[in-house]
């Protein structure tokens, strides 16, 4: 079965590498560098324009990728090379999921158009890829600060070119955007910030701040109440970003400018691809292979479990019953499974607080202490933005609010998304209960308590992969914090494998049984931020080796609290986890590999680390002991 669906898998590339080989590029293939562009015509950087947009289609078709914001951004970017002059120029583009265009102008189409160089480059503007890229960065709202940095620099050193940071897609309402848009008139230099309006963040946008945009967009860039002219900038309108005289004839009237300006541009997500326009939302990001799929049908009543499904069906269940209760996303809710059909059955209970973890955190604290029942849905990589307020409004004033974490774990990601640091950072904060259920039961239980209990603030790891069930309501207290499960008793060896490993877990129990006849302890930690102390002292009873099993880093994680706990005695300790490193689009089965976290790997660790198994086992000792007796003299 293996070796077909690698074969299907061959056999789809090479289609599509037939396909994007069949693409004719007019005027895309004399495009080397910025400067290749700067004596074409209009008609040629319209074409240039429809080339870009084949090569976007051509490379997110074949591997995944962001599409709808890279669409919508062509001819914004061909303008920005036409007038300005990258690198000298220093272009700094929000989130960064928006310079495929640029990657293509400064060298970079191959990637773009030949199947053999689709994985030469990253997702993100990357500076060990070019010099016309200055950072690595898959966050938001991130551009403004940095590139005012950077302006700051230069006037340090006395030196003359232009800076423009470009942000789009609902950055602008996040935390450091709007501190970088307060500080930066302070400048009093040359200092541009395009402003992408597509109307949209990842789902719709939404807060008092894209109001403000509308009515600049209505009112093509004249009304008075205007957010960017308040602050002290320097306002231009340009309503049809797609229109390349208009953008650069506007960029050349702001080029070398000796103040802050703001460009506010109006774009269309996912401009030259019908599909990509009429549902900007799921087409923010794509898989490969989506130019011949049918769109998703994505609220069906016979639709596969998964634990996102079971997510939604119990906010959605329990919402009616409790009014208290409201789900909170930053930005991200078709991440958890929130389509605009449960969004809108929701309704008030459902809020976006936009790109805005800090915020989201701090609303979240703020509505649990005064009675409601917030729920918080975050991927592990964005939650890293919210420290000071899981720490500060949420944990010091004990809010029982509930935080759910997903996409997190080791995984072949890109570098920005690593989503391997996020039990570190929640579970040692005070307070705060960290929990990593492994079951269907087990995950709707810990919900059902995090929910009702109001002692606590409570975050848990929803559980990934295939829905696991052992068909039996869970009725464990979790208000016991800290008591760990044991699932399978044994002895000498110990696994307390945690959330998704414990599966890894299972089958590490099994291959040690296997190859060293030891029936070893299989424990279930559930909580990530404290010890069992009392199960764990139990251990020292019967067992030479504990091992620890987890879904992300290992410095700071969980794992280290038990070696730390075990470090005065004879207990050996062997930590399983991702090494402290950021890791760029490695498989997932590599770095598995790397880590030693196969049951194979497993097993050659504890057979180097312990002489026990230089000696005959408890079970063989016990016999010999046994035998031993019976020739031996009775005393009294």
């Amino acid at each position: 079965m293996k070796r077909f669906a690698v074969l299907i898998s061959v056999v789809l590339f090479m289609f599509q590498a037939s396909v994007s080989a069949d693409i004719h590029y007019k005027i895309l293939d004399k495009v080397n560098s910025p400067k290749d562009i700067k004596e074409f015509n209009i008609k040629q950087l319209d074409n240039l324009a429809k080339d870009i947009r084949a090569g976007i289609i051509n490379k997110t078709n074949l591997l995944g990728g962001h599409v709808g914001s890279d669409l919508g951004i062509v001819e914004v970017t061909i303008a920005m090379h036409y007038v300005f002059d990258s690198p000298i120029d220093k272009f700094v583009f929000d989130t960064s999921h928006q310079t495929y265009p640029h990657k293509m102008i400064t060298g970079r189409k191959a990637a773009f158009t030949d199947p053999l160089n689709n994985k030469q480059i990253t997702g993100f503007s990357n500076f060990n890829e070019s010099a016309h890229d200055f950072f690595i960065m898959g966050h938001t709202s991130t551009s403004i600060s940095l590139a005012e940095g950077m302006a700051k620099a230069r006037d340090l050193k006395g030196e003359k070119y232009n800076v423009i940071a470009l942000i789009g897609d609902g950055s602008l309402s996040g935390g450091e955007a709007l501190e970088g848009l307060n500080n930066a008139v302070e400048l009093n230099s040359n200092f541009i910030i395009i402003v992408n309006d597509n109307e949209m963040c990842i789902a719709e946008n939404h807060g008092g701040l894209y109001k403000n945009l509308q009515l600049l967009r209505d009112s093509n860039g004249t009304a008075e109440n205007n957010m960017f002219k308040a602050l002290g900038y320097d306002y231009y309108y340009v309503s049809d970003g797609h229109n390349l005289d208009n953008l650069i004839s506007t960029f050349k009237k702001v080029k070398d400018t000796n103040k802050p300006t703001v460009v506010h541009i109006h774009t269309i997500k996912g401009k030259g691809y019908l599909p990509a326009m009429q549902d900007k939302e799921s087409y923010h990001w794509k898989l490969a292979g989506y130019v011949n799929t049918k769109p998703q049908i994505t609220d069906v009543s016979n639709k596969t479990e998964t634990y996102t499904s079971l997510t939604v069906d119990y906010i959605l269940n329990h919402s009616k019953q409790d009014r208290r209760i409201v789900a909170i996303s930053p930005a991200t809710p078709m991440a958890c499974g929130l389509f605009p059909p449960q969004r809108q059955e929701l309704a008030s209970q459902y809020v976006d607080v936009g790109i805005a973890e800090q915020h989201a955190v701090g609303f979240s604290a703020g509505a649990a202490k005064n009675g409601a029942k917030p729920i918080l849905m975050v991927c592990s990589s964005f939650i890293q933005r919210a420290y000071d307020q899981l720490s500060q409004d949420l944990a010091i004033n004990n809010s029982p609010a509930v935080i759910l974490v997903v996409s997190y774990g080791i995984n072949g990601g890109d570098v920005t998304h690593n989503g391997v640091f996020d039990i570190p950072l929640i579970s040692n904060i005070p307070n705060i209960v960290y929990m990593a259920p492994t079951n269907k039961e087990e995950y709707l239980a810990v919900l059902d308590w995090a929910i009702k209990q109001d002692k606590h603030p409570v975050a848990i790891r929803v559980p990934q992969g295939i829905v696991v069930s052992k068909g039996i309501k869970d009725s464990t207290d979790y208000s016991k914090i800290n008591k760990y499960k044991i699932e399978a008793n044994g002895s000498e060896i110990a696994i307390i494998a945690e959330g998704d490993f414990f599966e890894l877990g299972q089958r590490v129990k099994e291959k040690i049984k296997e190859k060293l006849g030891v029936e070893a302890t299989l424990i279930n930690p559930i909580y990530l931020t404290g010890l069992d102390y009392e199960l764990l002292e139990s251990l020292k009873e019967n067992h030479n080796i504990v091992i620890t099993l987890e879904n992300g880093v290992l410095d700071g994680g969980f794992g280290e609290k038990i070696s730390r706990f075990y470090s005065n005695s004879n207990m050996k300790v062997l930590n399983y986890g991702a090494f402290k490193e950021f890791t760029d689009r490695v498989p997932q089965e590599e770095l598995f590999k790397k880590y030693h976290l196969t049951p194979d790997l497993i097993l050659e660790d504890i057979v180097e680390t312990n002489e026990l198994y230089d000696k005959p086992s408890q079970a063989e000792h016990s016999e010999a002991q046994a035998d031993k007796s019976e020739t031996q003299p009775h005393k009294e």
